[in-house]
């Protein structure tokens, strides 16, 4: 095979890829993680869970009670739909928000992440119209993206998705001889917005939906992480055939564990099954009863509480440093719960070409841009709380603004936008 055939001494396959594979490429984020672990940065960055707060002697324990009661289950294959008893328990992690469900409506997969993909893959041909949050979360961004989506992005305010926007842009595909098969939506502590969606917006949104008839994917990772007390209730706890609505203990127990959920319409439940067979043949049996046994003997509402707890203490000390230390110009939204700020750096601004700087300055964020599939978002970058203690957060905060200024003054000296 010679590089004339092949395109590339780099990359010999180049040629040879489906064509979905070109829209692949590296999330912003991802491509953070070797300067952000460094342990002199101080990284806003990454949504890392702050997993050291469970008590690993506690989680050893219910490990080897798994191993003791049901190692013969747990090292086999497993159903394609999941376990049945974790699916059971998932009835009892989804209460709080007033989300019901059956067992059999619940489809386990690898991660929220996993059921996006399935959801995707199941109800969508290349070209077919996303519509998503502006911004809206990189990782579902990414799945769109694989499967050759036409993504389009509906503004927000500061009640999150905005229902006139989303009609305009439902009406503007329409003109364009197309149709809208899903919205994409993190309506609870969104990611990287920091946004939440009132009841009265979601009943718009469901609305809306019915109306045009486009399918929801309801993405509530953070549901239980409010800081206020205010569980927000999902849209498919008021609608379910029209609402896919996806969970994850990725934020509540374990990231390292894989494990997520979809609630899903009949139908479309067994077609995310078999989409899920397809891709993994069965989720982890391990995984699974280990979070199975860690919700049935472990207080694990009480642990969710210590994460609440830590979270929101960084979130003020997030808040308070930026206050502090931003100079006149930069907002940034106020997250009720979850992991993330969303900043606005003032016109002129562009935090992907300022990155490597803040680098320099030994802290790190994700530029804006990441969370677009348009370009957008230059001025824009994500704050990230969950992990960092308090007194580096504050610390990166106090680079991030030196940064802030040093760019305001460049700006202003070569007279293009500035820090006005």
């Amino acid at each position: 095979m010679t590089d004339k055939q092949t395109g590339s001494r780099l990359d010999p396959w180049v040629q040879a890829y489906a064509s979905r594979a070109t829209s692949m490429r590296a999330s912003e984020i991802r491509a953070l993680f070797a300067v952000a672990s460094r342990p002199e940065v101080v990284s806003l960055a990454g949504g890392m869970p702050f997993v050291e707060a469970l008590d690993v002697d506690m989680f050893r324990g219910v490990v080897d009670s798994v191993l003791t009661k049901n190692a013969k289950i747990a090292l086999q294959y497993g159903a394609g739909q999941g376990h049945v008893a974790l699916r059971e328990s998932i009835l009892g992690v989804m209460a709080p928000t007033a989300m019901t469900a059956h067992p059999d409506d619940i489809v386990i997969t690898a991660g929220s992440q996993m059921a996006i993909d399935l959801i995707v893959r199941v109800m969508c041909n290349p070209g077919d119209v996303i519509l998503v949050e502006s911004p809206s979360y990189v990782g579902a961004l990414g799945v769109f993206r694989a499967y050759e989506a036409d993504i389009r992005h509906v503004a927000m305010d500061e009640n999150g998705l905005n229902p006139t926007a989303l009609n305009e842009v439902i009406t503007k595909v329409k003109s364009e001889g197309k149709k809208v098969k899903l919205l994409y939506t993190i309506p609870s502590f969104h990611n990287p917005a920091g946004i939440t969606q009132p009841q009265s917006r979601r009943a718009e949104i469901l609305a809306i939906a019915e109306k045009e008839n486009v399918l929801i994917i309801e993405d509530d990772p953070y549901a239980l992480l409010s800081f206020d007390g205010v569980i927000h209730r999902p849209m498919a706890a008021v609608e379910k055939e029209r609402v896919v609505y996806c969970g994850s203990f990725s934020k509540i127990i374990s990231a390292g564990l894989r494990i997520g959920w979809a609630v899903a319409p009949h139908a479309l439940r067994e077609k995310l099954v078999l989409a899920n067979e397809a891709a993994t043949l069965c989720p982890s049996n391990f995984t699974q009863l280990i979070v199975d046994e860690y919700l049935r003997t472990q207080d694990w509402l009480a642990q969710v509480g210590v994460f609440r707890n830590i979270y929101q203490e960084r979130r003020d000390a997030l808040l308070g440093a930026l206050k502090a230390q931003m100079p006149a110009g930069v907002s940034w939204t106020v997250p009720t719960g979850g992991f993330y700020s969303w900043l606005t750096l003032p016109t002129g601004f562009d935090a992907t070409a300022m990155l490597p700087r803040a680098v320099t300055h030994l802290v790190a964020y994700v530029p804006g841009t990441g969370f677009y599939a348009d370009g957008q978002g230059r001025s824009n970058m994500r704050l990230s709380f969950c992990y960092p203690p308090p007194e580096r957060i504050i610390e990166g905060v106090n680079r991030l603004a030196a940064v802030v200024r040093e760019e305001a003054e460049l700006l202003k000296t070569f007279g293009v936008g500035g820090n006005k």
